[in-house]
């Protein structure tokens, strides 16, 4: 016997049309219903919403629904419904109850059952929020890279076995150099699984590369991971070669922010997937999730590049002693020079101190000072006033017979300033007000914000119409040692024409800080010109960046090479740069820091914003004992701001109630304001 036909009255073939869309509507409600069926082991996922307001910066717990129950673990990626949309989340943790009292919305998606965010890392992304005063939305955009689908669904090949590992390490510690014989001891801890914890500063023109490289491989001996941190691409290279040299290929893996999407999250996932050990990149390395960490190494920690500049600007030091605090590891800050943050630590028992012999490190190299002595001036009257005296092109000269010599200046560009050649009044654009500059030595003054040129300027204040270069550029420089020494080659390394490396023939290279190549057996000589401009800048920082930049330079020399620096024989920083006497050097800014109540000793954070939102935030401020304000002050148009100031002890006290402000500010949806912990520079 058939069953009745539904809705007989409608033609065969649109009956048919019928049944089938009812079918399907009993299937999706069906699959729907078996969707919305909650688990009932640990049914509750909690979960990092991705939404950047500081009043919600906390999990919130979802409901596990039985087809999820299996992808949806810890640190993987979700869809949610929060406030009426679909946001992304982090699943941090599955529980069997909750808090909340009522019904707990289901999880609509799993997006990938990647974990991505490991427990260790969802932890350090609390503590630098925390330390920051900013939200962990924030932390997690630089701890975690987009998600790329097609290399999710690719393995990772396992690492290559490492039976060769011991017998690498043995052979490279046994040809140590001598100015690397004080690090032999750390390294010997590496190897035995101990946690050490170090500021190191190599002897110049030591290959520091080879040295970090060799401490990741003895971490990696003792079967512990590693993360290593420097300040640009061009140091992310030198550690990837001398890695590779080391170790061989597919052992370590390489994370910076010129990497492609698909190959920064391959690399990532191989971190997570724990088929690596060993991570080198900058400043977004430092919340790797390796495995079973047992050493964070900086290197150059005062480089500004190691400073987030997106909220809520963490520095890659302070995240990896974080870190190091949380995970256990040990601790490696490396650098030519010293900041005044490293020497702390070792003022504090926090790390030792590594340091080269002094006898190695007058036998590595010479540094002079043009016009130091009465001989020097007896020679050139000019010694210390002209920008290239007759010792600069004498270092040159004798250096030119030897190898690559190196010639630092301040600036890049022609000529970037102008400035009137009678009164010494700044030449500025007639159009906008902006500064003029040389482009070259057969083009007319233009302005550097507007591009016109003005041929025919005058000076608005006494009618001359020379100019002069109170400042001159890379590119003038090079031209100018290219007519002394006319069969020289001469090259330039600025801006965004920077070379890697330079050969070992003769010839002049001009760079400016921070882009210095590399010399194949290193330069014969390296020449820092305007070493008055270096120490011009009004900032808290300048005199000990000043040494930072001159020691890269002067490091760069090949062992017994010579230098010079064209600057005021009697300042400070002049002075450790001859004696090569950073540690020395930042211990005395340490103690003055410690008496002007300044960082590291006390704890600083700034709020910007318009007057009357500064104003509302200093009145909802709980500020912890024996804070200062001081301020507000301008800070551009129509901004102001504070600063406050509170001692070591009460430094986290400073962040927690910074923090607190975020989320009372957000709830209430007050006006913006922009609040920096230790910024780099005030």
């Amino acid at each position: 016997m058939t069953a009745p036909l539904e809705h007989p009255e409608l033609p065969g073939m649109v009956r048919a049309t019928v049944a089938e869309s009812q079918a399907k509507a009993r299937a999706t409600r069906a699959r729907k219903a078996a969707e919305a069926e909650i688990t009932e082991v640990d049914p509750v996922a909690r979960v990092l919403v991705d939404v950047p307001l500081a009043h919600l910066d906390r999990p919130f717990d979802y409901a596990v629904p039985v087809a999820m129950a299996e992808a949806a673990q810890p640190g993987v990626r979700v869809k949610v419904r929060f406030a009426g949309q679909d946001v992304d989340g982090y699943v941090v943790a599955r529980a069997a109850r909750s808090e909340h009292a009522g019904r707990l919305a289901p999880l609509r998606r799993v997006v990938g059952a990647e974990p991505v965010l490991s427990p260790a890392v969802a932890a350090l992304c609390g503590d630098v929020a925390e330390r920051y005063a900013g939200t962990r939305s924030d932390v997690l955009r630089l701890a975690v890279p987009p998600r790329h689908a097609t290399v999710e669904k690719t393995p990772t090949p396992p690492e290559p076995p490492l039976d060769a590992l011991g017998e690498a390490v043995r052979r490279a510690v046994t040809a140590l150099s001598p100015g690397a014989a004080h690090i032999e001891p750390f390294l010997r801890a590496l190897r035995e699984g101990r946690v050490p914890r170090v500021v190191w500063g190599p002897a110049p023109g030591e290959d520091w590369a080879g040295l970090v490289a060799l401490a990741a491989a003895a971490t990696r001996l003792a079967g512990r991971g590693s993360i290593v941190c420097v300040p640009d691409g061009r140091d992310v290279d030198r550690l990837d070669v001398a890695l590779r040299g080391l170790l061989g290929e597919g052992h370590h893996v390489v994370l910076r922010a010129d990497a492609g999407p698909a190959a920064r999250y391959r690399d990532f996932l191989a971190v997570a997937r724990g088929e690596r050990r060993i991570v080198v990149g900058t400043r977004s390395a430092a919340f790797a999730p390796v495995h079973d960490l047992g050493l964070v190494a900086i290197w150059d920690d005062g480089d500004d590049l190691h400073a987030e500049p997106r909220a809520p600007y963490p520095h890659t030091r302070e995240t990896l002693l974080l870190r190091a605090e949380r995970e256990g590891t040990a601790v490696l800050v490396g650098g030519f020079a010293r900041t005044v943050e490293a020497s702390y630590l070792v003022r504090t028992g926090w790390a030792e101190d590594l340091q080269p012999p002094r006898p190695l490190v007058r036998e590595r190299v010479r540094v002079a000072v043009a016009g130091a002595t009465d001989f020097d001036l007896m020679r050139d009257p000019m010694a210390r006033s002209a920008r290239m005296p007759r010792q600069v092109h004498d270092a040159v000269r004798i250096g030119l017979a030897e190898g690559p010599v190196l010639v630092q200046t301040p600036r890049s560009g022609y000529v970037p300033s102008l400035a009137c050649e009678r009164c010494r009044t700044p030449a500025r654009c007639g159009a906008c007000a902006g500064p003029l500059a040389l482009r070259g030595a057969t083009l007319p003054p233009a302005c550097r914000w507007c591009g016109v040129e003005d041929p025919q300027w005058a000076c608005p204040t006494c009618g001359h119409h020379g100019l002069r270069a109170p400042v001159v550029g890379q590119e003038r420089t090079a031209e100018e040692l290219g007519r002394a020494f006319p069969g020289a080659r001469v090259l330039t390394s600025a801006g965004d024409r920077v070379l890697a490396e330079v050969d070992e023939r003769p010839g002049i290279v001009v760079a400016t800080p921070g882009a210095e190549p590399v010399a194949a057996g290193g330069y014969a000589v390296v020449v820092l010109l305007d070493a008055w401009l270096v120490l011009g800048r009004t900032d808290l920082r300048t005199d000990e960046e000043a040494l930072r930049r001159w020691s890269n330079a002067v490091a760069l020399v090949r062992p017994g090479g010579r230098a010079l620096i064209v600057g005021d024989p009697g300042h400070p920083s002049v002075q450790a740069l001859v004696r090569w006497d950073h540690a020395g050097f930042a211990e005395r800014e340490t103690s003055e820091r410690v008496e002007a109540h300044l960082p590291p000793a006390s704890r600083m954070a700034t709020i910007t914003g318009e007057p009357g939102a500064v104003d509302d935030a200093v009145t909802l401020l709980d500020l912890p004992p024996a804070t200062d304000v001081l301020g507000p002050v301008p800070a551009g148009e129509e901004e102001c701001r504070i600063v406050l100031r509170a001692p070591r002890v009460h430094g986290a006290a400073l962040s927690r109630a910074l923090g607190e402000l975020q989320r009372v500010r957000s709830a209430r949806k007050l006006n913006a304001v922009r609040i920096q912990v230790d910024p780099p520079a005030l």
